[in-house]
């Protein structure tokens, strides 16, 4: 393959782009890869498809080797299979839906677990048909409500979604395994380091899950690492070591007047200084924190709940939405059609909506909490004498020193990191919602258990651009970029042509070449845009050509060095192993 920048689809930017918010966003419009197309979607630039394929390959790759069959579904779905799973109604605006011309609903799919069941259930007539695990590479779409981050978060986005279908759960985490592995080997040949971490399978289903993390600063994802033992999750699966039950020996409630006080600091400060219970140590930790959200369910009326935590912990929003999907909520702010929880005084004793409580307020702990009565606060309410929750809920915080849920010893790190893959062991959701049954060997019916295996694969491409570039711009790993070689026309005089002369001979060695022949351009501005556009090894045909010499320069450790023009192919060849 040979590019010759001079017919090159490709403008390269001075200037920071104003709507940049990352590193990846704004290099991969600044070196030409991308164009901005519409919010949420972009335009694959020459540069930037080929990158794009690149990551693909490694992607389809990997999964034909643990037995992956490649197929492809149509984007347009129509509604009734998203009926029978009833994520019609769960997804709710985070799909785009239209209607045909004869009134019929359709949605462009986000996932493609139904259109997997049905093919199945259309091809397959006995146990012999199985195992199956199929996949495809495919543009997804999905209703973002703040898209952001160039390809980090779009509402088009390329994904390799794969399923499984197995006739034993023991099947299913044979599969399950064997995928996990080719996760593993796909990001290391694309150059990512990342953490697998146990995640929550929200809207999919399923039991076990677990998401890929791209470590990087500008990830959306937070998740926790133990500083003793493997313990690796998601904060949103974080789960809550609960205190030991204790026997209720608080001395009885009670209410005492706390004007001004509609904030932990200022609950805190008071209780400290009137001495309440009989204490002058009272800390936000031993306040009861009591947050009124809206639920939302598709299809249904909202509901109000509210979230019992520690007055040392916020609620967590992201972390509630996990535990309450498909549902999601919203804090609550029309107090005043609801008299009966009283902003800043709400207490759990005689709540009157439903009321869930994180796992430190555990039976026999006794907190200082709102009275439900304007300016007042309680204390000695005791759970499970005082009141008694409705159940309870992961929605407060996670901070980094929280002790390890695993192996209770460590405490927890906090790192961010870009979700490049997701896996889930699925279950049954699926093939109970389209009966999906074949004989087995005793001819018994048998259901299929399912597995799902997603990865972004236009995400990666940013992920990569995250983990790779410095100040000057991109540097992509070898097994991605764009090409092998960039080669570079420093000045006239015989030079471009020397360029081309070369990038032919690389291109009859095996070699993918990126020639700068542009004529009217400045040597600086060549040099400048080779960087920017990150291509790990560059050519320059310069000063020394009439010696037989040009000068080979390496992105990644900044060595300079002078090779026989006749040398350079061997050269390059050899350092690509």
């Amino acid at each position: 393959m040979l590019l010759r920048m001079s017919a090159l689809l490709l403008r390269t930017l001075r200037e920071e782009p104003a709507d940049a918010e990352v590193p990846s966003h704004r290099l991969l419009l600044r070196a030409g890869y991308v164009r901005r197309a519409a919010p949420g979607g972009y335009t694959w630039l020459p540069l930037g498809k080929l990158v794009l394929d690149r990551v693909t390959a490694v992607v389809r790759d990997e999964m034909v080797a643990v037995g992956g069959q490649e197929v492809s579904f149509p984007a347009l779905l129509p509604r009734e299979p998203y009926d029978v799973s009833n994520r019609w109604t769960e997804y709710g605006d985070d799909i785009f839906t239209l209607k045909d011309r004869r009134g019929s609903d359709y949605l462009l799919a986000p996932t493609h677990e139904e259109m997997f069941t049905l093919l199945v259930q259309d091809i397959t007539s006995s146990y012999r048909d199985f195992p199956v695990l199929l996949f495809q590479i495919q543009t997804k779409y999905r209703d973002e409500a703040r898209p952001r981050g160039g390809l980090l978060r779009g509402r088009e986005f390329l994904m390799k979604d794969a399923y499984s279908f197995t006739l034993s759960d023991d099947g299913l985490v044979e599969t399950y395994e064997s995928v996990r592995a080719a996760y593993q080997r796909a990001f290391t040949r694309l150059g990512l380091s990342h953490t697998i971490v146990s995640a929550m399978s929200g809207a999919m289903g399923g039991s076990a899950s677990e998401e890929f993390l791209a470590t990087a600063d500008v990830g959306e994802d937070t998740f926790v690492g133990c500083t003793t033992c493997d313990y690796a999750a998601n904060t949103e699966a974080v789960v809550t070591p609960a205190p030991p039950a204790t026997t209720v020996s608080a001395p009885p409630l009670e209410v005492h007047d706390t004007p001004g006080t509609p904030t932990i600091a200022s609950l805190v400060e008071l209780a400290n200084a009137r001495a309440l219970g009989g204490r002058t140590d009272w800390t936000a930790a031993d306040t009861l924190k009591n947050v009124v959200v809206s639920v939302h369910r598709p299809g249904a009326e909202d509901e109000l709940l509210v979230i019992g935590v520690p007055g040392d912990r916020e609620v967590d929003l992201k972390r509630l939405d996990a535990s309450l999907a498909p549902a999601t909520a919203t804090l609550f702010d029309d107090f005043a059609a609801r008299p009966d929880l009283v902003k800043g005084y709400i207490g759990p004793q005689g709540s009157r909506a439903r009321y869930l409580a994180d796992p430190r307020v555990a039976p026999g702990t006794a907190w200082l909490t709102g009275a439900n009565e304007p300016g007042r606060h309680a204390v000695n309410v005791v759970a499970g004498r005082d009141f008694t929750p409705d159940g309870t809920i992961e929605a407060a915080e996670v901070r980094a020193g929280d002790p390890c849920p695993a192996c209770g010893t460590g405490s927890l790190t906090m790192r961010r990191g870009i979700e490049i893959g997701h896996i889930f062991q699925l279950g049954r959701r699926y093939t109970d919602a389209f009966k999906l049954e074949v004989p087995g060997v005793d001819g018994k019916l048998v259901r299929p258990t399912m597995g799902s295996y997603g990865i972004g694969v236009s995400r990666a491409v940013a992920a990569i651009a995250e983990q790779h570039h410095d100040e000057r711009g991109l540097l992509w790993p070898d097994e991605v970029a764009p090409a092998d070689v960039h080669v570079v026309a420093a000045g006239k005089n015989g030079q471009v042509e020397a360029a081309l002369a070369l990038a032919d001979e690389l291109v009859r060695a095996g070699l993918r070449v990126l020639v700068d022949d542009r004529p009217t351009v400045s040597a600086g501005v060549k040099f400048t845009d080779a960087e920017l556009i990150g291509i790990a090894r560059t050519v320059v045909i310069g000063r020394r050509l009439g010696e037989g010499y040009a000068e080979m320069r390496d992105r990644r450790s900044g060595e300079r060095h002078d090779v026989l023009v006749t040398d350079i192919p061997g050269v390059i060849t050899a350092a690509l192993g």
